[in-house]
């Protein structure tokens, strides 16, 4: 799963053009990556392509850190 961990934060850095240090679990998408709305929603697109999932608009209402993002992702992947 560190892999998993490292993939997503990949994807956020592309996303949200931020440096790899600022990119840790605690670090919130808004206030700390300086992410708006729309990067929100390009990043759950990239992460629904990548992983070939489907983020839910109740979900992507709760993804307020990196940590959120990664738990996220791996709930959608292990219920394959």
């Amino acid at each position: 799963m560190v892999q998993l961990e490292t993939e997503v934060k990949g994807i956020i850095r592309e996303v949200l053009f931020v440096n790899e240090e600022e990119v840790v679990s605690e670090a919130e998408l808004v206030a700390d990556l300086g992410a708006d709305s729309l990067e929100i929603f390009e990043l759950a697109l990239q992460l629904e392509k990548e992983y070939e999932i489907e983020i839910l608009d109740e979900e992507m209402e709760c993804l307020l850190m990196v940590g959120d993002v990664i738990d996220c992702i791996r709930k959608r992947i292990s219920g394959r």
